[in-house]
């Protein structure tokens, strides 16, 4: 499958919103742009409320920039949206790194029938977990964050979603809220989503658990605004730890892990009554580590 139509014109766009991710976003866009076969993909970067070249970087690869003021992913998508012209749609954090080759491969289930007859709309990519170079702390939350069931058949913690033309045709634009994965992922059944297992999304973790912290803060902020607003989709419920429980029981190894993972949460709850909103970059702050 091709990313271009046979006279040239555009089959899928690339929605990438950007905030001070200059040090990201080139090699971002040279792995997508890599193989050369691809020319007229359609890629639109939304650089907000940068004060780094993030904007400068990209227009020297080619793609259409969007320059805006202010801070604001879920704006930013809109901005970016609004120069898109083609289908189907794929936002990517400028911190995930997916080749042209991965794309095709990624939007090569939408609209066909999946293992439940249903039509695919939305489609993500294999989660992978870089704890490399993290505490201890860090690395044993992500231990048992890996094992989340949520991320069975969520759109969120990957950096990269697909949608149809179709499926984007579930809502009208997205809401000026943090958790614009959360959001995608509750425009969709369980059975109009899949998980793409040839195609890896390596999302990097922080490396301190006040960073963590930082990040899971906004992300549980993020979740209850969007959970608390009016929204044109059924948002997933809040987890409960029931799952963890029984991963200790079926795996006792797990049990100083899931007391980290415990306690970090509940750490988090509480910093996410108290933090300030603020956009972030996607590499210190993306917009979902953990559903809850």
């Amino acid at each position: 499958m091709r990313l271009t139509g046979r006279r040239g014109g555009c089959v899928v766009s690339v929605l990438i919103a950007a905030h001070n991710e200059g040090h990201t976003i080139g090699p971002c866009l040279d792995r997508l742009l890599g193989d050369g076969r691809d020319t007229h993909l359609d890629v639109v970067v939304a650089a907000n409320g940068c004060s780094d070249d993030t904007a400068d970087q990209a227009r020297r690869r080619g793609v259409t920039v969007v320059d805006l003021p202010s801070p604001g992913k879920a704006a930013a998508l809109n901005a970016a949206e609004a120069r898109a012209t083609g289908f189907p749609r794929v936002y990517l954090d400028a911190d995930i790194s997916l080749s042209s080759a991965d794309l095709r491969l990624l939007i090569a289930p939408l609209d066909r029938v999946g293992a439940h007859g249903t039509v695919v709309l939305a489609a993500v990519p294999r989660r992978a977990i870089d704890a490399h170079g993290a505490t201890r702390p860090v690395r044993m939350y992500f231990d048992i964050n890996a094992r989340h069931p949520a991320y069975r058949d969520g759109l969120f913690g990957r950096g990269a979603i697909a949608i149809s033309e179709k499926g984007r045709r579930r809502f009208t634009e997205f809401p000026l809220l943090v958790a614009d994965d959360l959001f995608l992922d509750s425009q969709f059944s369980a059975a109009e989503k899949v998980e793409v297992a040839q195609v890896e999304s390596v999302v990097e973790t922080p490396r301190t658990v006040p960073d963590l912290l930082r990040r899971l803060a906004r992300v549980r902020r993020g979740n209850s605004e969007l959970r608390s607003a009016e929204s044109e989709g059924d948002v997933r419920p809040r987890s409960s730890l029931s799952w963890l429980s029984a991963e200790v029981r079926r795996q006792p190894g797990l049990a100083p892990s899931a007391m980290v993972y415990v306690g970090l949460t509940l750490a988090a709850q509480v910093q996410a009554r108290l933090a300030r909103p603020g956009w972030g970059t996607t590499r210190t702050a993306p917009d979902s580590v953990v559903p809850t």
